[in-house]
């Protein structure tokens, strides 16, 4: 989690390119612009509760409509590795884990900048 050491890959690298095949480049770039658009001056966020429950009319729709194909826990799955592969590549430091709230688990990672 807090190692200091940099990531560089994203996890199940290999599913995530089969998504990713499944939309085109304009769709994956509005997907990113619009992550970082999220991310921009902020210290800390929880992948699960940034894309908001109803993805219609959003650039996050053809996650859950192509790459997904209609499967809502793949939709998760594939934003949670866009969502680090964003992070991953931001020119800050972000540290990322998996923590509680009100003593039950969030079920997506957090990311969060370091205090300086």
């Amino acid at each position: 989690m807090m190692t200091d050491k940099q990531v560089t890959e994203v996890p199940y690298a290999s599913q995530y390119r089969q998504y990713l095949a499944r939309m085109n480049a304009e769709e994956i770039s509005a997907i990113r612009a619009a992550l970082n658009e999220l991310i921009d001056g902020t210290e800390i966020n929880t992948a699960g509760w940034m894309p908001g429950a109803n993805w219609i009319g959003t650039a996050y729709e053809p996650i859950y409509r192509k790459a997904a194909r209609q499967n809502t826990t793949t939709a998760a799955k594939c934003f949670g590795l866009m969502v680090w592969e964003v992070f991953m590549d931001r020119p800050e430091r972000w540290y990322s884990g998996r923590f509680e709230k009100d003593g039950e688990p969030i079920g997506s990672r957090t990311y969060f900048r370091p205090q300086l």
